[in-house]
């Protein structure tokens, strides 16, 4: 049988992004594949966490997979950081991990606090006063009029400001962002390459960390001479991986998200609910269509109702045509609510029994980490540890 990894951190609330981009997913693998599924409570960590709440959370996501279907006679459910060989193997594939494959991962760009603008940008806006700088430096500022050379004075200083700020900018945030931050897909890889999975269900925009998994895994093998390590294939999800914010269809359904409006949260009362989709962004254009170009926030009503019924966007497309966004986000509400409602009330009942997760998660770690010690036993052999019993 194939075995499948995957997992999420346990930071903020689990959102409708979480649940139909993978968790409802997941439930689906449970009769097809061993199914690992993890909370990944050590990435959480890259950025700073409350003890408290952490732990909190961790209890807060195995709720929240047991509610919405994850079976734990069936599949696995454990958190990373109880067992300890998931940063041992980092470890290992740090030293067979080139710096430049990490240099390559756009997350740790977005994360890391860099600024949003580019070097290129500077770069234009350089190239787009050349002329007026060009005649500053010629001593334009002797025979020009007096107007004209105070402005491009002006220019050149601003020019000049930017790219200092633009520079102190990148060097701060390069100071201050964590080596954790940098190296978490070597940790990643580490995950799904710990229990040889042969599946990992992943997004467009987690593809990046499975190719890097396959180049580690194929760097260890290669270095050893051993085929130790499988090469994991993608399990592209279905119609919702990517679920978009309620405020602006072309960004990703986020934790992380300021506005708690972006988002219905898994713990979301049926009248938070209905009171976000009221609000949630629309356009002008009469009637409905799937058009995720030009037309975000309707596509993403359009998929998410498509997803929650488990059929094809384009017959949904066709079913609401007629709709104005109005009855459209009434129809959306009353389907979320629906569905949404049965797991929030079992997500809650079940986090209120500490006892109950607890003994979940035990049993998960001894299942995992019977796994991963045998595992790591071999790999060590393979790279010339010595084990003395």
């Amino acid at each position: 049988m194939t075995r499948v990894l995957s997992g999420v951190q346990p930071t903020g609330s689990l959102h409708l992004g979480n649940y139909l981009g993978a968790i409802k997913n997941w439930v689906g693998m449970q009769n097809e594949h061993d199914c690992l599924f993890c909370i990944v409570d050590l990435h959480a960590i890259t950025v700073p966490q409350d003890p408290a709440a952490l732990r909190a959370a961790t209890r807060m996501t195995a709720a929240a997979y047991i509610a919405c279907g994850i079976d734990a006679e069936k599949s696995a459910i454990f958190h990373q950081s109880a067992v300890p060989e998931h940063a041992e193997l980092a470890w290992l594939f740090s030293t067979i991990t080139p710096l430049g494959w990490l240099n390559r991962m756009t997350q740790f760009k977005e994360k890391s606090g860099l600024p949003k603008f580019e070097l290129e940008e500077i770069v234009e806006t350089l190239k787009g006063h050349k002329k007026l700088v060009n005649r500053c430096l010629k001593g334009s500022i002797k025979n020009g009029s007096d107007t004209i050379t105070i402005r491009e004075a002006e220019i050149l200083s601003t020019i000049i400001d930017e790219a200092g700020e633009y520079i102190r900018r990148v060097l701060n945030n390069n100071s201050l962002a964590k080596l954790g931050l940098f190296s978490y897909p070597v940790l990643m890889a580490a995950d799904i390459l710990l229990y040889n999975a042969t599946h990992v269900p992943v997004g467009e925009d987690q593809k990046q960390h499975l190719e890097l998994a396959r180049d580690i895994a194929g760097a260890f093998n290669r270095q050893y001479k051993n085929e130790f390590f499988t090469l994991p294939d993608p399990l592209i999800l279905g119609n919702a991986a990517r679920v978009m914010s309620l405020r602006d269809g072309t960004k990703k359904m986020s934790k992380s998200d300021e506005s708690d409006q972006s988002r219905i949260n898994l713990t979301d009362s049926d009248d938070d609910i209905a009171k976000k989709i009221k609000k949630a962004k629309s356009d002008m254009i009469e009637g409905i269509s799937y058009d995720a170009e030009n037309r975000p926030e309707a596509s993403n009503m359009l998929n998410i109702i498509a997803a929650l019924k488990d059929e094809n966007v384009g017959n949904i497309a066709e079913e609401y045509k007629d709709y104005n966004f109005s009855k459209l986000k009434s129809e959306l509400a009353d389907i979320l609510i629906a569905k949404i409602g049965p797991i929030r009330d079992e997500l809650l009942k079940l986090n209120q029994d500490h006892a109950y997760l607890d003994s979940i998660l035990l049993k998960g770690v001894e299942k995992a980490g019977g796994i991963a010690a045998k595992n790591i036993s071999q790999i060590k052999e393979i790279m010339g540890f010595l084990n003395i019993k």
